[in-house]
């Protein structure tokens, strides 16, 4: 079987990236979320929980990765991130590996929030940027539950700007409205088939 055609979905925070990938599922194509994926590998029997353990143990809570003290961490020592990012970025790729292996679909999207920041957009055939005036995406992030203003800004400063991951993507999706980006979503699988099949 040949591999599938791969499309790489980013956005950042407060854009609509998890709208916009539910909305690439409705069309049939199966989806692969990073984010999920970390969960996954921090739960308890995660493969992530043994690879953070060897760098941070006092991170380990009941036999799986407490996020609240990787983030404590990543606060107070400079060092914390890269050296997180590289115990659990090999374990990732593995798995958005064997789900593209055992998807069987002619094509998937992954969906990657910090895909240009990782270098991911080299290993996807095409890539959709999710996008929202900063607004718009400001009031979805600051109406999340216990999120500030503060954590939304030093959020926003660990991400590419929007407008530079416009500029890199082959296509963008702007996702004001619900029935506008539907209709995005839906001309793009369209497009996106013909262009797989080819």
């Amino acid at each position: 079987m040949t591999r599938p055609f791969r499309i790489g979905l980013t956005g950042s925070i407060g854009m609509g990236k998890s709208t916009t990938a539910a909305m690439f599922a409705q069309h049939g194509i199966p989806v692969w979320d990073a984010d999920a994926a970390v969960h996954r590998l921090y739960a308890k029997g995660g493969a992530g929980v043994a690879a953070i353990a060897a760098i941070r143990p006092e991170a380990i809570v009941e036999h799986a990765v407490s996020r609240e003290r990787l983030k404590a961490w990543i606060a107070a020592d400079p060092d914390a991130l890269p050296r997180i990012e590289a115990a659990i970025h090999p374990l990732v790729a593995e798995d958005r590996a064997a789900f593209v292996t055992a998807s069987g679909a002619p094509m998937v999207l992954l969906d990657i929030p910090l895909l240009f920041e990782t270098g991911g957009d080299k290993d996807v055939d095409f890539v959709v940027t999710v996008s929202a005036p900063e607004p718009l995406q400001r009031a979805r992030v600051l109406a999340r539950p216990g999120m500030t203003v503060a954590q939304f800004e030093a959020l926003k400063a660990q991400q590419l700007p929007d407008a530079e991951k416009r500029r890199r993507a082959a296509a963008v999706v702007t996702t004001e409205t619900m029935e506008d980006t539907a209709r995005q979503v839906a001309e793009l699988v369209a497009r996106l088939r013909d262009r797989a099949h080819a």
